[in-house]
Protein backbone atom coordinates (compact mmCIF):
# COMPACT_ATOMS: atom_id res chain seq x y z
CA UNK A 1 0.00 0.00 0.00
CA UNK A 2 1.43 3.55 -1.09
CA UNK A 3 2.04 6.07 1.83
CA UNK A 4 -0.29 8.84 2.47
CA UNK A 5 -0.05 12.46 1.22
CA UNK A 6 0.86 14.14 4.25
CA UNK A 7 -1.47 17.42 4.99
CA UNK A 8 -2.17 19.23 8.49
CA UNK A 9 -5.50 20.02 8.96
CA UNK A 10 -7.49 17.32 6.51
CA UNK A 11 -9.65 14.64 6.71
CA UNK A 12 -9.49 13.76 3.43
CA UNK A 13 -8.83 9.89 2.95
CA UNK A 14 -5.72 9.86 1.09
CA UNK A 15 -4.34 11.96 3.43
CA UNK A 16 -2.28 11.68 6.99
CA UNK A 17 -2.63 14.43 9.51
CA UNK A 18 0.13 14.73 11.45
CA UNK A 19 -1.55 16.55 14.50
CA UNK A 20 -4.60 14.56 14.34
CA UNK A 21 -2.07 11.41 14.70
CA UNK A 22 -0.93 13.41 17.37
CA UNK A 23 -4.16 14.49 19.28
CA UNK A 24 -5.35 10.58 18.92
CA UNK A 25 -1.94 9.58 20.40
CA UNK A 26 -2.14 11.62 23.55
CA UNK A 27 -5.69 12.31 23.90
CA UNK A 28 -6.13 9.60 27.09
CA UNK A 29 -3.52 11.11 28.76
CA UNK A 30 -3.90 14.55 28.06
CA UNK A 31 -7.44 14.23 29.38
CA UNK A 32 -6.40 11.77 32.52
CA UNK A 33 -3.84 15.07 33.26
CA UNK A 34 -6.55 17.57 33.31
CA UNK A 35 -8.46 15.33 36.19
CA UNK A 36 -5.70 14.46 37.93
CA UNK A 37 -4.77 17.86 38.56
CA UNK A 38 -7.78 19.57 39.06
CA UNK A 39 -8.49 16.94 41.51
CA UNK A 40 -5.02 17.83 43.10
CA UNK A 41 -5.72 21.44 43.24
CA UNK A 42 -9.38 20.89 44.49
CA UNK A 43 -10.92 22.83 41.71
CA UNK A 44 -14.59 22.53 40.81
CA UNK A 45 -15.35 19.97 37.95
CA UNK A 46 -17.21 22.28 35.98
CA UNK A 47 -14.89 25.05 34.41
CA UNK A 48 -14.71 27.75 32.30
CA UNK A 49 -11.98 25.86 29.60
CA UNK A 50 -10.13 27.27 26.66
CA UNK A 51 -8.33 25.27 24.64
CA UNK A 52 -5.53 26.76 22.12
CA UNK A 53 -4.31 24.98 19.37
CA UNK A 54 -7.37 22.67 19.52
CA UNK A 55 -6.96 20.92 15.78
CA UNK A 56 -9.50 19.73 14.83
CA UNK A 57 -11.26 19.11 18.07
CA UNK A 58 -10.56 16.16 19.70
CA UNK A 59 -9.22 17.44 23.35
CA UNK A 60 -11.82 20.25 23.34
CA UNK A 61 -14.63 17.95 22.93
CA UNK A 62 -13.32 15.36 25.20
CA UNK A 63 -13.12 18.12 28.04
CA UNK A 64 -16.66 18.94 27.45
CA UNK A 65 -17.35 15.48 27.27
CA UNK A 66 -16.51 15.61 31.15
CA UNK A 67 -18.62 18.60 31.73
CA UNK A 68 -16.04 22.11 30.85
CA UNK A 69 -17.44 24.64 29.64
CA UNK A 70 -14.86 25.01 26.35
CA UNK A 71 -13.61 27.71 23.92
CA UNK A 72 -11.26 26.39 21.39
CA UNK A 73 -8.96 28.30 19.61
CA UNK A 74 -6.62 27.21 16.57
CA UNK A 75 -4.46 29.16 14.26
CA UNK A 76 -6.14 26.86 11.07
CA UNK A 77 -9.56 28.09 9.57
CA UNK A 78 -9.60 24.26 7.85
CA UNK A 79 -8.72 22.49 11.27
CA UNK A 80 -11.84 24.65 12.78
CA UNK A 81 -14.53 23.63 10.18
CA UNK A 82 -13.86 20.12 10.66
CA UNK A 83 -13.99 20.70 14.62
CA UNK A 84 -16.95 22.16 14.15
CA UNK A 85 -18.87 20.19 11.78
CA UNK A 86 -17.91 17.47 14.29
CA UNK A 87 -18.91 19.29 17.30
CA UNK A 88 -21.89 19.42 15.55
CA UNK A 89 -22.61 15.77 14.43
CA UNK A 90 -21.83 14.96 17.95
CA UNK A 91 -24.41 17.13 19.87
CA UNK A 92 -21.13 18.94 21.19
CA UNK A 93 -21.63 22.32 22.66
CA UNK A 94 -17.78 23.87 21.74
CA UNK A 95 -16.54 27.22 21.12
CA UNK A 96 -15.08 27.13 18.17
CA UNK A 97 -12.61 29.80 16.61
CA UNK A 98 -9.92 30.84 14.46
CA UNK A 99 -6.93 32.71 15.99
CA UNK A 100 -3.46 33.01 16.22
CA UNK A 101 -2.10 31.78 19.89
CA UNK A 102 -0.01 35.07 19.56
CA UNK A 103 -3.28 36.47 18.92
CA UNK A 104 -6.20 35.06 20.62
CA UNK A 105 -9.04 38.01 19.91
CA UNK A 106 -10.76 37.15 23.33
CA UNK A 107 -11.41 40.41 24.66
CA UNK A 108 -12.15 40.66 28.51
CA UNK A 109 -12.97 37.12 28.34
CA UNK A 110 -11.52 35.10 31.27
CA UNK A 111 -10.60 31.50 31.80
CA UNK A 112 -10.67 29.63 34.94
CA UNK A 113 -8.95 26.65 33.16
CA UNK A 114 -6.79 27.48 29.86
CA UNK A 115 -4.90 23.86 28.00
CA UNK A 116 -2.36 24.45 25.49
CA UNK A 117 -1.50 21.75 23.21
CA UNK A 118 0.54 21.86 20.07
CA UNK A 119 1.65 25.24 20.59
CA UNK A 120 4.61 25.81 22.31
CA UNK A 121 7.00 24.09 20.48
CA UNK A 122 5.79 25.15 17.66
CA UNK A 123 5.18 29.36 18.13
CA UNK A 124 8.46 31.64 17.48
CA UNK A 125 7.56 34.11 20.41
CA UNK A 126 6.79 32.05 23.26
CA UNK A 127 6.72 35.57 25.35
CA UNK A 128 4.11 37.31 23.41
CA UNK A 129 1.98 33.38 23.52
CA UNK A 130 2.45 33.11 26.84
CA UNK A 131 1.39 36.65 27.57
CA UNK A 132 -1.82 36.04 25.93
CA UNK A 133 -2.08 32.82 28.21
CA UNK A 134 -1.87 35.02 31.12
CA UNK A 135 -4.71 37.46 29.88
CA UNK A 136 -7.04 34.80 29.48
CA UNK A 137 -6.59 33.54 32.86
CA UNK A 138 -9.04 34.96 35.44
CA UNK A 139 -7.21 35.24 38.91
CA UNK A 140 -6.11 31.95 40.14
CA UNK A 141 -6.29 30.49 36.66
CA UNK A 142 -5.16 26.78 35.77
CA UNK A 143 -2.75 26.70 32.86
CA UNK A 144 -2.21 23.40 31.98
CA UNK A 145 0.14 22.49 29.02
CA UNK A 146 1.97 19.64 27.39
CA UNK A 147 5.08 20.11 25.10
CA UNK A 148 8.44 18.76 23.29
CA UNK A 149 12.02 18.94 25.72
CA UNK A 150 14.73 20.30 23.89
CA UNK A 151 16.67 16.66 24.17
CA UNK A 152 18.48 14.20 22.16
CA UNK A 153 15.96 11.99 22.50
CA UNK A 154 13.70 14.55 21.43
CA UNK A 155 15.69 15.94 18.89
CA UNK A 156 15.84 12.17 16.85
CA UNK A 157 12.08 11.59 17.91
CA UNK A 158 10.63 15.03 16.41
CA UNK A 159 13.71 16.47 13.97
CA UNK A 160 14.59 13.54 12.44
CA UNK A 161 11.75 10.03 13.03
CA UNK A 162 8.49 11.84 12.85
CA UNK A 163 9.24 15.26 9.89
CA UNK A 164 12.30 13.92 8.15
CA UNK A 165 12.85 9.70 7.65
CA UNK A 166 10.56 8.65 4.44
CA UNK A 167 9.12 5.68 6.48
CA UNK A 168 8.37 7.04 9.23
CA UNK A 169 7.13 10.81 8.98
CA UNK A 170 3.93 12.23 9.17
CA UNK A 171 4.63 15.92 9.64
CA UNK A 172 5.71 19.03 7.44
CA UNK A 173 9.16 19.22 6.89
CA UNK A 174 10.42 22.31 9.43
CA UNK A 175 7.21 21.80 11.27
CA UNK A 176 9.80 21.67 14.24
CA UNK A 177 13.00 22.78 14.71
CA UNK A 178 15.46 22.81 17.96
CA UNK A 179 15.16 26.42 18.71
CA UNK A 180 11.33 25.83 18.90
CA UNK A 181 11.75 22.73 21.84
CA UNK A 182 11.30 23.95 25.18
CA UNK A 183 13.12 22.67 28.05
CA UNK A 184 10.84 22.55 31.47
CA UNK A 185 13.46 25.55 33.24
CA UNK A 186 12.86 27.68 30.00
CA UNK A 187 8.85 27.34 29.92
CA UNK A 188 9.39 28.05 33.99
CA UNK A 189 11.01 31.21 33.55
CA UNK A 190 8.33 32.67 30.65
CA UNK A 191 5.56 31.69 32.66
CA UNK A 192 6.96 32.98 35.88
CA UNK A 193 7.69 36.01 33.83
CA UNK A 194 3.63 36.71 32.73
CA UNK A 195 2.74 35.81 36.29
CA UNK A 196 2.65 32.21 36.22
CA UNK A 197 4.02 30.01 38.60
CA UNK A 198 4.52 27.00 37.35
CA UNK A 199 3.45 23.73 40.13
CA UNK A 200 4.93 20.86 38.45
CA UNK A 201 6.58 19.06 35.45
CA UNK A 202 5.24 15.66 34.80
CA UNK A 203 6.80 13.37 31.73
CA UNK A 204 4.53 11.16 30.04
CA UNK A 205 5.97 8.27 27.76
CA UNK A 206 4.29 5.39 25.48
CA UNK A 207 4.42 1.69 27.40
CA UNK A 208 6.28 0.45 24.71
CA UNK A 209 8.57 2.53 22.28
CA UNK A 210 8.35 -0.65 20.25
CA UNK A 211 4.55 -0.56 20.24
CA UNK A 212 5.12 3.51 19.46
CA UNK A 213 7.42 2.37 16.26
CA UNK A 214 4.83 0.19 14.95
CA UNK A 215 2.07 2.45 15.34
CA UNK A 216 4.35 4.89 13.01
CA UNK A 217 4.95 2.45 10.53
CA UNK A 218 1.06 1.23 10.31
CA UNK A 219 -0.63 5.02 10.01
CA UNK A 220 2.24 6.29 7.50
CA UNK A 221 1.08 4.18 5.43
CA UNK A 222 -2.52 3.32 5.96
CA UNK A 223 -2.87 0.61 7.54
CA UNK A 224 -4.28 1.27 10.30
CA UNK A 225 -6.60 4.90 11.22
CA UNK A 226 -5.99 7.46 13.70
CA UNK A 227 -8.76 5.73 16.33
CA UNK A 228 -6.54 2.59 16.11
CA UNK A 229 -3.36 3.90 17.23
CA UNK A 230 -4.55 4.95 21.42
CA UNK A 231 -4.46 1.20 22.41
CA UNK A 232 -0.99 0.43 20.53
CA UNK A 233 1.42 3.45 21.76
CA UNK A 234 -0.63 3.68 25.12
CA UNK A 235 1.19 6.78 26.23
CA UNK A 236 0.81 7.06 30.39
CA UNK A 237 2.05 9.42 32.81
CA UNK A 238 5.27 9.12 34.30
CA UNK A 239 5.68 11.31 37.89
CA UNK A 240 8.46 11.86 39.13
CA UNK A 241 10.79 10.47 36.13
CA UNK A 242 12.78 12.72 33.86
CA UNK A 243 11.36 14.31 30.68
CA UNK A 244 13.04 12.62 28.08
CA UNK A 245 10.85 13.55 25.09
CA UNK A 246 7.65 15.10 26.49
CA UNK A 247 5.99 16.53 29.25
CA UNK A 248 2.85 17.84 30.55
CA UNK A 249 3.24 20.83 33.10
CA UNK A 250 0.58 22.97 35.03
CA UNK A 251 0.83 26.38 36.37
CA UNK A 252 -1.04 29.09 38.39
CA UNK A 253 -1.60 32.70 37.44
CA UNK A 254 -1.36 34.74 41.08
Amino acid sequence: MPSLHIELDSDAEDTIDGRQVRAASFQHVRLEYVERTISALGLAQRRRTLVVGSGRGLLAHGLAALGHEVTAIDPSPAATAIATTEAERSGIEVDHRTAPAENLGLGDQRFDIAFYADTFEITSDLERVVSEASRALAPGGLLIYDTVNRTVPAKITYLGVFQTLPMTRFMPRRRYSADRLRTPAEMSDALARQGLTNREICAFVPRSVRGLAKAVLARRHGRITDDEIPPIVDFALAPGKKSVVTYFGHAVKA
